[in-house]
């Protein structure tokens, strides 16, 4: 489990100190899809980089399983970093690598495997992530969702403890973002990780929003999960909720047929 207590974050600028978090305290679990949610600018990704440990509150604490990030060295940060897979907005594919190429990278900078092993240990990704048959492609010779589903590969490759993913469906199609959101649950319960995701999609909050935390102008505005979202009294929420008529139309449905979509 991360927890994280009491955190503020500031950055300098050109007349004085802004403050960006404001006494942020959440807990993101072991084998749950943890969601992070919240309008551009609202300092969501800011306190994603501090969890992670890019950026340094300058307030709080911020634990893994009892470890303080905050309070670490440079070899302790990097002990933990072996810890952690992260997966990228963009897949960030290494264009002249094969998808074998690219799920062994980790393996080859960061673990003590021989090279049987390693290649043992990410055939085993890509057949987790349904890529079997494309280890020897090229990003480019990959759909958008292959591309995603050969990061997700490469990104528990280490077999992480923990696993952030900074928007996942960016860029995809409503049926292949549901794949990747369902990709995404199923690794994380089959393996118990402590999966973060930052995310705008709507979608992915009613598939598999177990725990969910409503950033709002630097403050945790809300925490709970995809069937408390739809009856919560909470103007900030429901505005980012149902910022479209579709989504309003779900909640309208939901309140008067008593019935919980998962999906639009």
């Amino acid at each position: 489990m991360i927890e994280v207590k009491g955190v503020e974050k500031y950055f300098d600028e050109e007349g004085g100190r802004r403050q960006v978090l404001y006494d942020i305290n959440a807990k993101f679990y072991d084998g749950k899809t943890n969601l992070i949610i919240g309008q551009s600018g609202s300092g969501k990704t800011v306190l994603v980089k501090n969890i992670v440990g890019l950026f340094k509150p300058d307030k709080g604490q911020i634990l893994y399983d009892g470890r303080d990030i905050t309070a670490m060295d440079r070899k302790q940060l990097k002990e933990l970093r072996n810890e952690i897979g992260m997966l990228f907005q963009g897949s960030a594919l290494f264009d002249s690598e094969t998808v074998m190429g690219n799920v062994m990278f980790p393996l080859k900078m960061f673990s003590s495997m021989s090279a049987e092993e390693q290649r043992d240990r990410a055939q085993f990704c890509i057949d987790r992530v349904n890529l079997t048959g494309s280890e020897n492609k090229f990003p480019s010779e990959l759909s958008g969702g292959m591309q995603k589903r050969a990061a997700i590969a490469r990104a528990i490759a280490l077999n992480p403890r923990y696993l952030f993913c900074d928007e996942p469906n960016s860029g995809l199609d409503p049926k292949t973002s549901i794949v990747i959101d369902e990709l995404l649950s199923d690794i994380t319960h089959d393996f118990g990780i402590t999966t973060i995701i930052n995310t705008h999609d709507m979608n992915s909050v009613m598939g598999i929003g177990e725990n969910i935390v409503f950033i709002n102008k630097g403050h945790v505005g809300w925490t709970g999960n995809k069937d408390e979202i739809y009856n919560v009294d909470n103007d900030d929420l429901n505005n980012f909720v149902y910022a479209t008529d579709l989504f309003r139309d779900v909640r309208k449905y939901r309140r008067e047929h008593g019935y919980k979509p998962t999906r639009l």
